[in-house]
């Protein structure tokens, strides 16, 4: 891995702060925590880590579920400042890496690569 490109990304992440009031958050939207019925997002379930606060964690799913085009387009729908996404590829990088560290996979090797190639943003 990269330990330079890294700690970049999370320099990037630490100097911004959500600014704006407080909003809801999900927490831990993962494949597991999506019901789809007819091809589209029907609920979202397992509150469990839920909040007030920043909404970069949600954003997590930019580099664990799209590709590099369908990120774009995810961060255009989004409509969030581009501090929100440095700090949401932050997430994106911490939680890439505890997985890989606990068991190492391709999936968590992919989504690592993604999270180091592709900002998002400028």
């Amino acid at each position: 891995m990269d330990r330079a490109a890294c700690q970049d990304v999370w320099a990037r992440a630490l100097i911004s702060a959500w600014s704006a009031a407080p909003v809801w958050f999900h927490g831990d939207v993962a494949a597991g925590n999506l019901l789809v019925s007819g091809g589209r997002l029907a609920a979202v379930i397992d509150f469990g880590t839920c909040g007030v606060g920043d909404p970069a964690c949600d954003l997590v799913l930019a580099w664990t579920w799209f590709a590099g085009p369908e990120r774009k387009l995810f961060r255009e729908a989004v409509g969030l400042p581009d501090d929100a996404w440095r700090r949401a590829r932050g997430w994106a990088l911490w939680k890439a890496l505890i997985k890989l560290a606990r068991e190492p996979d391709e999936e968590q090797s992919r989504v690592l690569a993604a999270v180091l190639t592709d900002p998002v943003v400028d």
